[in-house]
């Protein structure tokens, strides 16, 4: 799909996010220990699968590294000064903050409802997603459209729409919920790809870059944790040659500057 087009409808099953450039910063990191996975920005995650024969709720240990220098923030003050934002670039901005909220009440709802500690550390490394989409939209003086609601809640009806139907589908089971997890990361990075094509701001694309290097460390682990019950997890946003070609990969570390 063109991502110059508007926001398609949702579907049962997918989401083909579709808007156009957003004006970026740099890699964004959280601190972890031993418990905690990764942002998009740094270090990724090694989730260790305990597989079950049936689906209760489980200890997961995730092993991270890094470093101070990592959990700093850049943006690039002078092109924010020079380059002034199209209206696609707003509309998608607005709509990648919404969409990093909804991966992170997404994974805070069912890592309450399943107590599965992989759902509980990729909801806190999706805080930072969130914290950069947000610090751009500081940067451009342009208002949060997330500001004061509570978890679950979205300005934009189509990803509210969304977040209700992943939630309920989540909820059925610990093997949907790991599901459901995947999908976001699935629908994440096709969305941050489509952006990555409609821009040549650096910024911007750097934002993108590290953002969807850490989609790619949660589809992973998301997807070793359904291989480790036995469940083959079936692309359904990603070409399934770009799909095994993440998933067969090594967990990525660092940013990109």
């Amino acid at each position: 799909m063109n991502p110059t087009t508007t926001q398609p409808s949702l579907s049962r099953r997918g989401l083909a996010l579709a808007a156009t450039a957003l004006l970026a910063l740099g890699a964004v990191a959280c601190s972890t220990d031993s418990d905690t996975v990764t942002d998009a920005d740094t270090a990724g995650i090694i989730a260790a699968t305990e597989p079950s024969s049936t689906d209760v709720v489980e200890t997961v240990e995730v092993t991270t590294t890094e470093s101070a220098s990592d959990t700093t923030s850049t943006i690039d003050t002078t092109e924010v000064a020079s380059t002034a934002l199209t209206d696609d670039e707003v509309a998608g901005l607005l709509w990648m903050r919404e969409e990093e909220q909804l991966a992170h009440d997404v994974y805070t709802t069912l890592g309450e409802l399943w107590g599965i500690r992989i759902l509980e550390n990729i909801a806190s490394s999706e805080q930072s997603h969130v914290d950069a989409a947000l610090q751009v939209l500081e940067q451009y003086d342009i208002d949060d459209p997330a500001a004061g609601n509570e978890l679950g809640t979205f300005t934009d009806p189509q990803i509210q729409a969304l977040y209700d139907e992943l939630v309920a589908d989540g909820s059925t089971s610990l093997v949907d919920a790991l599901k459901v997890g995947a999908l976001i990361e699935e629908l994440d990075i096709s969305d941050l790809r489509l952006r990555a094509s409609a821009t040549d701001v650096a910024a911007l694309t750097t934002l993108y870059a590290n953002l969807e290097k850490g989609s790619r460390n949660h589809l992973r682990a998301f997807t070793s944790q359904l291989e480790g019950r036995d469940v083959v997890y079936e692309p359904t946003q990603l070409d399934p040659d770009a799909y095994a070609a993440i998933v067969s990969s090594p967990t990525e570390r660092g940013h990109d500057n």
